[in-house]
Order: C-alpha cells, then structure tokens, then sequence
C-alpha cells in the first residue's frame, strides 16, 4: 500500500474542494463518497441489494438509488440506516483498498466523510487530514450549494463527529473559512510535506 493520507471534515467544510487541489497537483485521490455514488448509479453493484431490502420505491425510473427518499428515510429511522451501511460499507471499502492500490503518484488521499467516526479508515491512514471552517459557514455554504434548508443541515450535523473531537484527531489541519485562493496555499504546503514523508516512509 502507498503512504495514505486520510482527508475528511465535517459537511460543508470544503473537503471536496481541498480533494480537488491535491488531484490538480497530480495525486491520486480515492474518495469514497464517489464510490458510493459510482455504487448506486443506473447499473451500479449496490442497486439489486438496495431494490431487495428497500423495495422497488427507493430506485428511481433510470435505475439508480432515489436519493431524496433514501436520505428521509434513513435520517428518521436508525434500523434503516445500519441496514443501507451494511449494503454499502463492504462493498466501499473493497473499491477504496483496489484504487489505493492501483495509485501511481507518491502518496494517497483517502477522502472520507465520516473517517474520524469510522475507526476502519483511520487505521488505514499514516496521518489525518482536516478540513475545517465554523459551524455557521458550513451550514450557509450547504444551504447554498443543495438548497437543503438550514435545519436539515443541522440534523446531518448531529449524526457526525463533533467538531472539537474531529479537530483532536487530526495531524494536519487546514482553516477553509477564507477563500478558494488561501485553500489552494494551504494544499500545496502539505503536499510538498507529504511528498516527504512518503519519500522518508515516516
């Protein structure tokens, strides 16, 4: 396995975009919430056992998981929630370990939303990446960008790890509550950091 550095951050926090700089900077990035998506697209391996647990109602006429209706659902009812995770937290983990393995750049982010929660990811993990901004900034940008309403935000808010405890875990952390332009600096110093440790195994 090459040297991974585990990136996550609370919703809203920027991850996606702190993911993106590394991959322009020519590093692989295995983010598993595209895998999950790649998972419960039209066709994807995760699409039959949704349909037999969930019944025909939680997959959209194109053949891909409803969204919408799954997100209800499974914010509602804990028992629903672990029995989605069953179906695709296995199936996440086994395409995460192939593309970590198959990557050719120096070292590795493994974006994870919910690493610190995890345990399994950590472990993977030679250091730990956090991206962070202020409560407040992540529910207006999620409001923004989703136009989900501010109390749902919240509510996903709640099912992660709190801030300070996600703050505590990490090795390196990144302030996302200025611009695109400081979040790109920040990136490119630890990659430079990271191409280090990697060369030096540390």
């Amino acid at each position: 396995m090459p040297y991974i550095v585990g990136l996550t951050g609370g919703i809203g926090s920027g991850k996606s975009t702190a993911a993106q700089a590394f991959a322009d900077l020519g590093v692989t990035v295995v983010d598993t919430d595209a895998i999950a998506h790649a998972l419960t697209a039209p066709g994807g391996a995760a699409i039959d056992a949704i349909r037999a647990v969930f019944g025909a109602d939680y997959v959209d006429a194109a053949g891909a998981l409803d969204r919408a209706r799954m997100r209800k659902l499974v914010f509602s009812d804990a028992a629903k929630k672990r029995a989605l995770e069953a179906i695709l937290h296995p199936l996440i983990r086994e395409r995460s370990s192939e593309q970590a393995r198959a990557a050719t750049s120096p070292y590795v982010i493994l974006a994870v939303p919910l690493l610190i929660e995890s345990g399994d990811y950590a472990k993977r993990c030679q250091r730990v990446l956090v991206v962070d901004c202020p409560e407040k900034l992540q529910i207006e940008r999620v409001v923004a960008r989703s136009g989900i309403e501010a109390e749902q935000v919240r509510a996903i808010m709640a099912t992660q790890v709190a801030r300070a405890v996600r703050l505590a875990a990490a090795d390196d952390v990144i302030d996302n509550s200025g611009d695109k332009a400081q979040l790109r600096r920040a990136v490119e110093a630890l990659h430079q950091r990271y191409l280090r440790f990697a060369a030096a195994g540390a």
